[in-house]
């Protein structure tokens, strides 16, 4: 949640547009910061043998926990570029839901063996830059929208974006992975 203090009366009072973009801007980040650290405390307690446990289930992703955890740290700022382009009123045309399977796949064998330990270092420090640029936007970029081919080319705002990719990800990803171990 975002923290909202009064101003000192020394200190002159924030403008109506600082104050809302601080506010929405800030939830942003602190949101996604959350579910980093909710994701990161559970992944903390879990034994090797969980770490490697393939998400498999009922679906077809065969990475496992700890891939899934590094694949959410490593997305981050490709959520916050796809955010700012659309942001900055550009189309997001050549994302598809084909590219990004292939991307996961690709990172999946490149990071098979990935350490619990790399996995949290990186997930922590691209959650806390990811919510550094979230807090940089303006009510006005937040809201502007551009056609995003992630979203079968509907015009969504940049706020959707952080909100369905950035902030929802790590939230999305924990909760498959309490489903895969049952806890």
């Amino acid at each position: 949640m975002s923290k909202i203090t009064a101003a000192v009366p020394s200190s002159p009072p924030l403008s109506r547009k600082e104050l809302s973009t601080d506010r929405r801007a800030g939830s942003l980040a602190d949101r996604i910061e959350e579910g980093a650290a909710g994701l990161a405390a559970f992944a903390e307690g879990l034994s090797e043998a969980q770490w490697h446990t393939s998400m498999a289930g009922k679906r077809s992703d065969r990475r496992s926990v700890g891939v899934i955890v590094h694949h959410v740290a490593t997305v981050y700022p490709i959520e916050i570029d796809l955010a700012r382009a659309i942001a900055s009123g550009k189309a997001v045309t050549n994302v598809t839901w084909e590219a990004v399977a292939g991307m996961n796949a690709k990172h999946a064998a490149e990071q098979a063996e990935v350490t619990k330990a790399a996995a949290l270092e990186l997930l922590l420090r691209n959650s806390r830059e990811a919510a550094a640029a979230v807090r940089a936007f303006t009510d006005g970029e937040l809201d502007r929208s551009a056609p995003f081919s992630l979203s079968y080319a509907a015009p969504v705002t940049a706020q959707f974006v952080l909100e369905d990719h950035a902030l929802r990800h790590s939230w999305h990803h924990l909760a498959r992975i309490r489903t895969a171990l049952g806890r």
